[in-house]
């Protein structure tokens, strides 16, 4: 049996008819798997309702036991500690990366404590970690000067990891922003349209939007306690294009501070800008498609070439090796 394997192995037309039905099979796979994906939705509103059942017991039993509940997680104590003895809020805290925190979704004092520990932490951790791969697991053949400079570039590599981290949660959240605020703009007409005021609106459209996009639905969330408690409404446009950092949502802000201030309807106003809006989402998905040739001629040439030379020459070279 393995003598059969092996010779199977060895043998071209074999293996190429081996190759060509793990393609299919992918092909096939590929092509039924959005048909026989079903529709989780359902199963996950359940499951979000039964979590916030959950919750809701839990506070009510904390409540009922005197415990004190706090709205936001307070930062752990030993980080708290080492922060505040090496006084690292005023070497590495910075307005900037309180405002990268808000914009990745995290808000308050812990996230901040959380981010400046690690900012500590992790160039010691690359040093540390990379002297030990360097002088003690593998022998390389260089000098030490050269080994020393590796060590430095990763502990300057650590120092921004944190930075890098929260710059990646913030590009995701802005993605999913971005795709969702069009469709969430025309919720927000149809609600001012249809008399609804624009704290309703935008309590209303955060309930609606949260299938869609979660962090989207928290800034609107946001945007409704602080337009109702705020003692300026247009502080509050101004609060959620910082959060969110976004091109279109800060448009879409300007336009609604300036229809509060100067009395413009808000409909036509949320009319124009959602379809500015679209059109913005419609031009960067053009643009994608026109820059997608160039990122495919490498793929082809490193995967199609070869296969299709295979397909075409491949019989040829079958029958000379059989005539030889």
């Amino acid at each position: 049996m393995i003598e059969f394997l092996i010779q199977q192995l060895s043998n071209p037309r074999s293996m190429a008819m081996l190759f060509a039905a793990v393609a299919a099979v992918a092909t096939v796979l590929t092509l039924a798997m959005p048909l026989l994906a079903g529709d989780d939705l359902s199963k996950r509103m359940k499951a979000v309702a039964i979590e916030r059942e959950k919750i809701r017991q839990r506070e009510r039993e904390r409540l009922a036991r005197g415990e004190k509940v706090a709205l936001r997680r307070s930062p752990k104590q030993y980080m708290q500690r080492i922060v505040n003895e090496l006084n690292l809020g005023k070497w590495v805290g910075q307005e900037e990366a309180r405002a990268l925190l808000v914009q990745a979704g995290h808000r308050g004092q812990a996230p901040y404590v959380t981010f400046l520990f690690f900012r500590l932490v992790s160039p010691i951790l690359m040093l540390a970690g990379s002297a030990f791969y360097i002088f003690f697991v593998t022998e390389l053949e260089q000098p030490t000067s050269i080994k020393v400079g590796i060590c430095i570039l990763a502990t300057y590599l650590g120092m921004y990891l944190p930075i890098l981290f929260v710059k990646n949660q913030i590009s995701k959240r802005q993605l999913s922003i971005r795709r969702a605020f069009p469709d969430a703009l025309d919720l927000l007409l149809i609600c001012v349209e249809s008399g609804m005021s624009i704290e309703a609106a935008f309590r209303r459209v955060s309930a609606e939007v949260g299938t869609q996009s979660i962090p989207l639905a928290e800034e609107f969330t946001l945007t409704t306690a602080e337009l109702s408690y705020l003692q300026e409404r247009r502080q509050a446009y101004e609060n959620l294009a910082k959060r969110t950092n976004l091109d279109g949502v800060k448009a879409v802000c300007m336009a609604l501070q300036q229809a509060e201030r100067y009395g413009t309807p808000l409909g036509q106003t949320l009319r124009v800008m959602a379809q500015e809006n679209r059109d913005m989402r419609m031009m960067e998905a053009e643009k994608k498609a026109a820059g997608l040739p160039p990122k495919l001629t490498v793929p082809m040439i490193l995967f199609f070439l070869p296969v299709l030379f295979v397909v075409i020459l491949g019989p040829a070279g079958i029958r000379i090796a059989e005539i030889k």
